[in-house]
């Protein structure tokens, strides 16, 4: 009953977002998608008249859906490539100029959250928003003691309007995993929760003040890449407090040339510096939209917002260095094995008919200029042709794609003729010889013998464990087993010496 009463309210969600979208005729994106057919005419009986570009309407219209579909504008408005430029161009509208709550419903949250009025924890607050976003909206202000900085506050009722539409969303991939087998590769239920869980920790301002400190330690000596540093004791879980930044913004190429900046340099401190993010510490900005860049006017790229962030695992970072390597080289058995070999492709699959899927992919993106050349498209095309092999979806991966096309389409804005990631290739050599040249190879193999030795007494154990167990039938008690072990030292070390031989020799093969 409980489950039929849920679906019941979920249906009933479903057919009001349908309803505003058709009322501020914006369901042109469904349309495009072929989601659900003959939706012209809908749209036409429903709609508002005089609404303004297309973009315009589905800004609105998502506006009015809440949170969770702003957060999906904001997401749209980086995808010139599927929903056109002006559209894209009229959705970034969602990254920070919704609209604000008032100064005093951010003063009584501040004061609840942080214990105090806010009279004594700034000298100053500008009641008015600097910027205004779908969580949260960012005043300036000044500490007694003479610091800038900015107040970022959660949004009221924020959590129970996320919860509304995690719920249904949950619910929806529910529903399409089980009556829609082909879904099931996609992990829908496993993206919902993973947006779940990135939504948990961007409603707790804590997290994100965490994740701007270790960013921040990753970067401590790095001149080209800023982050701004917490202000704690005026920090909590509905409140956020940072150093002001005083900079330009990253995508203001006009007045970037006026206050006289080398936008090549600063095009290559922004690609180096995620570059590192991705690669060397496997941590990166996950929403690195050009409102959230500014450069500093000693040309360091400063980022601000760091709700989302993507982890990566060496063994990920290593996939994406041997796959986008052997696309570089036009090496697509190689970009075929490294497949293969993590399992993103199961083994039943054709080896020879994915490599050539992925010629596919290379050869025309590879005979362009280097202008023009995006390693986020690349992805975009590999993940496109993922449902074919049925390559199960890797959620950090999209994310990482998604953060990839931004970036590419901030450093296009800065300079169109230089492709940002040529500017960050001797990075990106010095840490393929790093983690994949000999060198690499020998380390880790010493590092598996090393930890071979370090378990040798415990497999030298159970071998004479089961030798006993074997020949007498009789299980040892521990007290005789402890007793045995002193005659086991010159077997450990004989075997130790072989696993560190054997690795040696494989490691200069």
């Amino acid at each position: 009953m409980i489950a039929f009463a849920r679906s019941l309210r979920h249906l009933w969600r479903l057919a009001w977002i349908a309803f505003v979208l058709a009322r501020h005729d914006a369901l042109f994106p469904l349309e495009r998608m072929g989601v659900v057919p003959g939706l012209t005419l809908v749209a036409r009986l429903l709609r508002k008249p005089g609404q303004g570009r297309p973009g315009q309407r589905l800004a609105a219209a998502l506006q009015r859906l809440g949170p969770s579909f702003i957060k999906a504008g904001q997401t749209l408005s980086t995808r010139a490539d599927l929903m056109g430029e002006e559209v894209a161009a009229d959705l970034a509208g969602l990254r920070d100029r919704l609209p604000p709550f008032s100064g005093e419903i951010a003063r009584a949250t501040i004061a609840a959250d942080l214990g105090q009025p806010v009279e004594r924890l700034f000298a100053a607050f500008d009641e008015v928003p600097i910027a205004a976003a779908s969580i949260a909206q960012v005043h300036f202000a000044t500490t007694p003691e003479g610091h800038a900085v900015a107040v970022k506050v959660l949004r009221p009722g924020i959590e129970a309007a996320f919860a509304r539409d995690l719920s249904l969303f949950a619910w929806l991939a529910g529903l399409a995993e089980r009556t829609l087998p082909a879904s099931r590769r996609l992990k829908p239920r496993e993206v919902i929760a993973t947006f779940a869980e990135t939504v948990r920790l961007e409603m707790d301002l804590r997290f994100e003040a965490a994740a701007a400190s270790e960013l921040a330690e990753n970067f401590a000596d790095d001149p080209g890449f800023r982050v701004p540093a917490v202000d704690w004791l005026r920090t909590g879980r509905r409140v956020l407090t940072t150093e002001r930044v005083i900079g330009i913004p990253i995508s203001d190429r006009a007045a970037l040339v006026a206050a006289g900046h080398d936008l090549e340099q600063v095009l290559a401190n922004a690609a180096g510096a995620f570059f590192q993010q991705v690669f060397r510490d496997g941590f990166f900005h996950g929403d690195m939209h050009p409102g959230n860049c500014f450069v500093a006017a000693d040309g360091a790229v400063v980022a601000v917002d760091f709700g989302i962030m993507g982890r990566l695992d060496l063994a990920t970072r290593e996939f994406l260095a041997d796959m986008l390597m052997g696309f570089l080289d036009g090496d697509y058995r190689k970009v075929a094995d490294v497949h293969f070999r993590a399992g993103y492709v199961p083994a039943s699959q054709s080896r020879d008919i994915f490599m050539q899927a992925c010629r596919s992919i290379g050869e025309p993106i590879f005979g362009r200029p280097l202008a023009q050349i995006s390693l986020a498209g690349l992805l975009g095309q590999l993940f496109a042709i993922t449902e074919q092999f049925h390559m199960e979806a890797q959620p950090q991966l999209l994310l990482l794609q998604k953060t990839m096309l931004v970036a590419e389409g901030v450093g296009r804005g800065l300079n169109p003729d230089i492709n940002m990631w040529t500017l960050a290739r001797p990075l990106i050599e010095e840490w393929m010889i790093e983690h994949r040249g000999p060198e690499a190879r020998v380390r880790r193999s010493l590092e598996a013998a090393a930890e071979t030795v370090r378990r040798m007494p415990a497999l030298v154990d159970a071998l004479e464990i089961l030798a006993e167990t074997a020949r007498t039938g009789v299980r040892l008690h521990p007290d005789s087993l402890r007793a045995r072990s002193g005659g086991r030292s010159t077997l450990a070390l004989a075997l130790a010496l072989a696993a560190l031989a054997v690795a040696l020799f494989a490691a200069l093969d």
